[in-house]
């Protein structure tokens, strides 16, 4: 089994301008859904730092990644979110393929192929799903850190203005501690509303 993600797929996919895309952020209660796009323009480099599934990765190894991928001048890179109301409105699964399309869409460079990681295409872009991609595609693990760094600094900056969530430390999720403050402090208009924890929330106290 292969340890780390690499760029066969880029290079057996006939095409030359290729896009990774990934997302972060499916399971929070709260914030926006962020996906990465992130285009490689050569697959040759020296002092390549680790690049692999952002979840795999301590936050001081995706640090590292990101700063790389963001200042390399032969890698082409996007983000493209989407809102909690947003997600409320078409679910997340539709929300998270929006957020792909409008991650490849703030691309420099147009791809001719994208791949995306999970087993979903977004409808406006050409390429394959890969399940599993961002542990075997480098270009897929490459967004994912990207998407994964970007929401988890938006959350960090959402935390100052409500720090009685934590969300600089649960991101969002429904920890203990998290679902505890929701029932002391109510919800806000970043949550999803459509979310069972969520949604159970405002049955109960009414508070929309």
């Amino acid at each position: 089994m292969r340890k780390n993600p690499d760029f066969e797929i880029e290079k057996n996919c006939g095409k030359k301008i290729i896009a990774g895309v990934d997302e972060a952020g499916r399971g929070p209660l709260c914030g926006p859904v962020v996906a990465g796009a992130v285009i490689f323009l050569k697959y040759e480099f020296d002092n390549m730092p680790l690049i692999t599934d952002s979840k795999k990765m301590s936050e001081h190894q995706r640090e590292i990644a990101y700063d790389w991928i963001t200042n390399n001048p032969d890698i082409i890179w996007g983000v493209g979110q989407c809102s909690a109301k947003e997600i409320d409105e078409i679910n997340i699964l539709q929300a998270s393929l929006l957020a792909m399309t409008r991650a490849v869409n703030e691309l420099k460079i147009k791809p001719e192929y994208c791949l995306i990681d999970g087993n979903k295409m977004p409808k406006d872009l050409i390429g394959q799903s890969v399940v599993k991609g961002d542990a075997t595609s480098l270009s897929i693990a490459a967004a994912s850190i990207i998407a994964k760094q970007t929401r988890d600094k938006i959350m960090r900056d959402l935390s100052k203005q409500y720090p009685q969530y934590c969300w600089d430390k649960n991101a969002g999720y429904p920890t203990q501690q998290h679902l505890q403050a929701i029932d002391k402090y109510g919800i806000n208009e970043h949550y999803r509303k459509t979310y069972r924890p969520v949604k159970e929330r405002i049955l109960k106290n009414g508070n929309a």
